[in-house]
């Protein structure tokens, strides 16, 4: 019987682990600037094009294998396997909330594809899957499940909440039955709890970040390293560019960040990552009352940033109470 894994970048050791025939990880981060469009996501799926070579696909990520021709690796995902005779597809999301959105995402594509559901099985990973042993991730027992039409349904509902332009109904999500997709409900909080805090202004892995530096934590290796803030919704990368915002704007919240930052380009990750590493950070005055809740870091700071498809802005700020577990529009929001 062949079978494929669908999973995501934390995943990419199942591709070791010899559970299946072929296992594709998916790369997009969906925690962290604008979405990609649907058109962009559907590309990717559905392959390359003959004259688009520029263009990433689904296969890219997916190491070769013998038996498969390299222009079979071009088409869509769904047509290959039916050539390939594939009779299970195995989704392997962990609890990581970057990865319960490819998983609500890649199961609202599969929607549409009627054929498909009797061969999907979603297994419950109730561990990280990043960083796990290939050798214990081929013996490791890991429940099967299932997929009906209603989790399809509970996926699209999801993922089309996630990408509407306020957060109300990602919020509404907390309160509702989300059935086999249990990891969901804590993902989908967590990605909350990164909205600006009523009192603060400051999201929770920005609020860890000034914790340790205010600790005496002021290397940016020891911010990055995993585990060490206790979060689970950022990469290094999109920490660096945390540390940016809190450590700019006319009122910033820490100092010591290397100056140099500011002029590279967003993609020089040599050039960034020596720049971080040089970096010896502190709180300012203003971050030490941020965090004490006697200042609102966004009320003396701009903010321009995406959470899921709702662009945050200072005119139209949604901001997340931990104590109470509430959105709050903020009074300019129209």
């Amino acid at each position: 019987m062949k079978r494929i894994i669908l999973t995501s970048s934390s995943g990419v050791g199942l591709a070791h682990a010899d559970r299946a025939d072929m296992v594709v990880p998916f790369i997009f981060r969906f925690v962290s600037g604008p979405l990609p469009s649907a058109e962009h996501l559907n590309g990717y799926l559905c392959g390359r094009g003959p004259r688009i070579y520029e263009e990433v696909c689904w296969s890219d990520c997916v190491r070769q294998l013998p038996y498969v021709r390299r222009e079979d690796r071009c088409g869509a995902l769904l047509w290959f396997c039916e050539a390939y005779g594939v009779e299970l597809i195995e989704l392997w999301f962990d609890p990581e909330p970057n990865s319960q959105l490819q998983l609500i995402w890649i199961l609202d594509y599969l929607r549409s594809e009627p054929s498909v559901a009797e061969s999907l099985r979603l297994r419950r990973v109730d561990f990280e899957l990043r960083g796990a042993d290939p050798a214990g991730l081929r013996h490791r027992d890991v429940r099967e499940l299932d997929v009906a039409e209603s989790d399809l349904e509970i996926a699209s509902m999801a993922w089309e909440a996630y990408r509407a332009p306020t957060p109300e109904l990602c919020f509404g999500l907390l309160d509702r039955p989300l059935g086999k997709l249990c990891f969901l409900k804590p993902a989908m909080e967590d990605l909350l709890a990164e909205l600006p805090s009523p009192t603060t202004g400051l999201g929770a892995t920005e609020t860890r970040l000034l914790e340790l530096i205010a600790r005496g934590h002021d290397r940016t290796d020891e911010l990055f390293r995993p585990g060490a803030l206790g979060t689970r919704v950022f990469d290094q990368w999109e920490l660096g560019a945390l540390l940016e915002g809190l450590a700019s704007g006319p009122a910033p919240a820490i100092a010591g960040l290397d100056g140099k930052l500011a002029t590279l380009d967003p993609d020089n990750a040599r050039g960034r990552n020596a720049a971080f590493r040089r970096s010896r950070l502190s709180l300012t005055a203003f971050g030490q009352a941020a965090l004490a809740g006697r200042e609102d870091f966004r009320r003396h700071n701009p903010i321009r940033r995406w959470w899921g498809g709702t662009l945050l802005t200072n005119e139209r700020l949604w901001r997340w109470d931990a104590q109470s577990r509430s959105l709050v529009a903020d009074c300019r929001v129209g």
